[in-house]
């Protein structure tokens, strides 16, 4: 069975369309990210942005194979806003990302049933309206060698279609690589059969 090597993620930022209900109004947004720290930026760009609303809701997904996530209601009813933005990250399958939901109060109170309601569809508008697009998982590995062997090098890596990410071509060669994670172990026998060329996994 072939390992699974390949994620789906977004292209860029999305804004769905606002859902309203009891005059209430709720505007969902995607982001990719892949660190905590391009979440809290989002966050307090759309505080600004809105700074009159009530809430902000919100809940991501970082990681491929090690995932962490986390969901936050900002105020509402326990598990009425961040579990539900959370079920439509999983409904798409989608990681690397971050969905909030802005929630400007009517005046009515929604009803627990009501608000969840609400930012599931959020949620579900804010990734309708995303570019979700397919990314491989990929390993890195670094090679040592000799300068006379470039050219054996260079030859297994265009076949392979590998991706060189750093190079220091001198007397003693070093190449930092990115191979595609089912890739991995071909990649990895190639170099370790061939004589005077040292693999390791970064």
């Amino acid at each position: 069975m072939l390992e699974k090597d390949t994620f789906k993620t977004i292209s860029k930022p999305a804004q769905g369309d606002i859902y309203k209900d009891k005059n209430s109004k709720f505007y969902g947004y995607s982001f990719p990210v892949t660190n905590e720290n391009d979440i809290k930026n989002h966050l307090e760009t759309l505080r600004k942005e809105h700074h009159s609303a009530r809430h902000w809701c919100y809940a991501y997904q970082i990681g491929t194979e090690t995932i962490s996530y986390r969901t936050n209601d900002d105020g509402e009813p326990s598990n009425s806003a961040g579990i539900p933005i959370y079920g439509q990250i999983q409904a798409f399958e989608v990681t690397n990302i971050l969905i909030v939901v802005v929630r400007y109060y009517g005046g009515t109170k929604l009803g627990v049933r009501g608000l969840i309601n609400a930012y599931r569809t959020s949620a579900k508008l804010a990734l309708e309206s995303a570019d979700i697009i397919k990314e491989t998982i990929n390993l890195l590995f670094r090679l040592n060698f000799k300068y006379k062997d470039m050219g054996k090098v260079m030859r297994i890596l265009k076949e392979n279609r590998v991706n060189i990410i750093n190079q220091k071509l001198e007397h003693d060669c070093v190449l930092e690589i990115s191979v595609r994670k089912g890739d991995g172990s071909k990649i990895l026998q190639y170099f370790k059969d061939s004589f005077g060329i040292e693999i390791d996994e970064l």
